[in-house]
């Protein structure tokens, strides 16, 4: 098995809001990445129940530019096993509700890809979609993976729905034992839209906690499900098994927010089914399609 490893490339320190080149994020980057999910000053706690939290932060120079941040505690599902199931594509589209469209487009390194994926918003707002590199690191027990919008010319924004901007969006898995772990989500995304005080609301009292709750049913029965879906093929773990065209950096691009239209929803109100906890969102917890 090839050990996947950060990128030793040399380049220049960069900040993440002023990313002005596309690279393969290094060691430091999956550092920074760590220590502001583990980081509590600055964070504003908005929700707390059966060992799920979530904090947001305004970004200060765009109020309607937030960071939220989840946590959850797994307490029979292993690291690896959670590791797997963000990788796993295939088994993403049977569990996660909110998904339009998502597919791997190219392959950078050993550890790092591009991929395009569209979601459902709350009704009645657009939907999204957005292209992004990913990168993905083993630290001993834990896992990091993150991405953030890059612009790819064979995938230019769709007039059906409005392309986002994850400025820089990820996951933190920690192990806490053999069959126990803890995720953390971390997200800066821009949505490209003047959003109503409602969504933002909603998304850390509602959608985001419904979100770790399903992702926690998919990682309990994923074991059962690959045994049936191609048990051996785990590309992210055996990179010699991708199937993906590889891509030079330098055919992508930073996407910057500036350069998307934006829209304003603002004054967008909550549809009646979204209010009752109908369609949109999350969708419902039926879990009949993992099998």
């Amino acid at each position: 098995m090839e050990k996947p490893a950060a990128s030793t490339e040399p380049h220049g320190p960069r900040q993440v809001l002023g990313r002005e080149s596309v690279q393969v994020p290094d060691d430091q980057d999956f550092r920074s990445f760590r220590s502001e999910c583990e980081a509590e000053v600055g964070w504003n706690l908005t929700y707390s129940k059966a060992g799920v939290s979530v904090w947001v932060q305004a970004v200060e120079m765009d109020r309607t530019l937030h960071k939220i941040k989840c946590r959850m505690e797994c307490r029979d599902v292993p690291a690896e096993t959670l590791y797997d199931v963000l990788h796993d594509i295939e088994y993403r589209k049977k569990w996660d509700s909110n998904v339009i469209e998502t597919f791997d487009i190219a392959r950078l390194t050993v550890n790092a890809d591009v991929g395009y994926y569209s979601w459902r918003c709350p009704k009645p707002l657009k939907n999204r979609d957005v292209i992004t590199l990913r990168s993905w690191l083993p630290m001993g027990a834990d896992y990091i993976i993150m991405n953030y919008s890059v612009k790819h010319p064979k995938y230019p924004p769709r007039k059906d729905l409005v392309r986002a901007v994850s400025i820089q969006t990820g996951y933190l898995i920690q192990s806490t034992g053999p069959k126990s772990c803890v995720i953390t989500y971390l997200a800066q995304v821009d949505p490209k839209g003047s959003l109503p005080k409602w969504v933002v609301n909603k998304s850390s009292q509602f959608l985001a906690p419904k979100a770790m709750k399903k992702m926690y049913k998919a990682c309990v029965k994923y074991p059962e499900w690959k045994q049936k879906h191609q048990p051996h093929f785990k590309p992210w773990l055996h990179p010699e098994q991708s199937p993906l065209p590889s891509l030079a950096l330098s055919e992508l691009s930073v996407q910057h927010a500036d350069s998307l239209e934006n829209i304003d929803e603002s004054a967008v109100t909550e549809s009646r089914e979204e209010r009752v906890g109908g369609a949109g969102g999350e969708g419902s917890d039926d879990d009949t399609s993992l099998t």
